[in-house]
């Protein structure tokens, strides 16, 4: 049996540069990992089918899930006709703009790599990632990546300054598709990509929070009002610099100061109750 993290990422910038002819939207976006992980087991099978077991009852158990995606890719590229169990621990929230779906597909990769001796490297994973999701080319490497393209051309960033991420996700769904589909490229003010790199080299933490930006957050908001609300009760007990991840509903907040996190997990929890307290994750992911 084969064990993998897949954890969650948040987006410290996320931008959009226009529609491209294939339907999707060409993105620049800075991502970075969170100390918040689903955790996978990978265990052979002698039956050739692909199984899908879960600790949450919304999370699909077919072809609709990311990591069956990845299974299902990996045999049919190599012609390969192993079964496999995928166990998944769900501790990222479900459709919340932390890619826990994608970065499951992204754990499943590396670990039938491994269970299935394959011998790819995370380069090939990568590429192999980008025809499963937008966010699975990023989530094999882990780590604080600028992602452009559809989000699979990947350039390795240093780490943010040490500080808590405190995450709360409201209890709504969020269609990408839609937010997308309703974000007005003529209107959008783009965020600060170049500073958020600046500040990522430099290692400067107040200048990372005030280069956060997300094109898509304000088109969220005018459709929840609950992601307008946990923003603003974030900012108001303490967090340096908040902003919502990816097509939300997710909000994450920056503290440097850890006597700060109680005071601000405590409060949020009063309006939602999916909220965390983790860490940056740091470095990307290395293969064995």
């Amino acid at each position: 049996m084969i064990y993998e993290k897949a954890p969650a990422k948040i987006n410290l910038t996320l931008d959009v540069l226009n529609k491209r002819q294939d339907g999707y939207h060409e993105v620049e976006m800075i991502m970075t990992t969170v100390d918040l992980a689903d955790r996978i087991w990978l265990r052979p099978t002698t039956d050739r089918a692909i199984t899908i077991k879960s600790s949450h009852r919304f999370v699909p158990n077919d072809r609709k899930n990311l990591a069956y995606q990845a299974a299902d890719l990996l045999r049919k590229r190599y012609r390969l006709k192993h079964g496999v169990e995928i166990t998944l621990d769900k501790n990222i929230p479900i459709a919340a703009g932390l890619a826990g779906g994608s970065s499951d597909a992204a754990a499943t990769l590396r670990g039938l790599n491994r269970l299935w001796d394959l011998g790819l490297s995370l380069d090939e994973l990568a590429v192999l990632g980008a025809e499963i999701g937008s966010d699975v080319s990023f989530c094999v490497y882990g780590g604080t990546a600028i992602a452009r393209g559809r989000g699979e051309n990947i350039t390795h960033l240093p780490s943010p300054p040490n500080c808590w991420v405190i995450l709360a996700k409201p209890s709504i769904g969020v269609s990408t598709g839609n937010i997308y589909g309703q974000l007005n490229l003529q209107t959008i003010e783009h965020p600060q990509t170049e500073a958020m790199i600046e500040a990522l080299e430099e290692g400067n933490y107040e200048k990372m929070c005030a280069s956060l930006g997300n094109v898509l957050e304000p088109v969220t908001m005018s459709l929840h009002s609950e992601v307008v609300m946990l923003k603003e009760q974030m900012e108001r007990f303490g967090a340096d610099a908040v902003l919502m991840s990816g097509s939300g509903p997710t909000v994450f907040g920056l503290v440097r100061h850890e006597s700060r996190v109680p005071r601000i997990v405590n409060a949020l929890k009063g309006f939602c109750q999916d909220v965390h307290a983790v860490r940056t994750l740091g470095e990307r992911i290395l293969v064995d």
